[in-house]
């Protein structure tokens, strides 16, 4: 009696849980009893289709992408740090050369005026690029995700197709 309730409870949450994944098992795809089957036997199909078509291609639509993410952004202390660093840098240039000029403080100044802004614009450009590889290293994570999930699509499919069921 333990067992026949243990079985019941397996196929009950099996049938759930399916019915869960439905939607994203589906991916999009509008699947048909051609055969007259049942709307339980049809889950059934479904998550036997998802457990072979994940096994043949290693992909699971269950698991979000499983592309790493980009790094969060620190384009905030790259930009100062840039800016600082050029300041830094102008400001002794300028220091000595202004202290061979005679006016070191005056020197300084405007060494770090303009060590500011190139270390400033340097630090943009380098913000940019890296902006800029990040974009496309998610356009290429995105393709490969897209391109997983269509093979997983197909698998999925013909398994379905092969137990009596349209899908288009």
């Amino acid at each position: 009696m333990k067992r026949m309730k243990r079985i019941m409870y397996v196929w009950i949450l099996l049938l759930v849980t399916a019915g869960f994944m439905g939607s994203a098992l589906a991916q999009g795809l509008i699947i048909y009893p051609a055969k007259g089957q049942s709307q339980e036997q049809m889950e059934k199909d479904k998550f036997e289709c998802y457990s072979w078509a994940k096994q043949q291609t290693g992909f699971d639509p269950m698991i979000a992408s499983n592309a790493p993410q980009p790094p969060p952004d620190q384009s905030q202390g790259s930009v100062a740090g840039g800016a600082v660093k050029g300041a830094a840098g102008g400001a002794l240039l300028g220091a000595g050369v202004g202290a061979i000029a005679g006016n070191a403080g005056k020197g300084a100044a405007i060494g770090a005026v303009s060590g500011g802004a190139f270390g400033g614009l340097r630090s943009h450009r380098q913000k940019k690029e890296m902006e800029k590889a990040q974009q496309q290293q998610a356009s290429q994570q995105a393709t490969q995700y897209n391109q997983r999930q269509s093979e997983y699509n197909r698998a999925y499919s013909a398994c379905l197709e092969a137990k009596g069921y349209t899908v288009k």
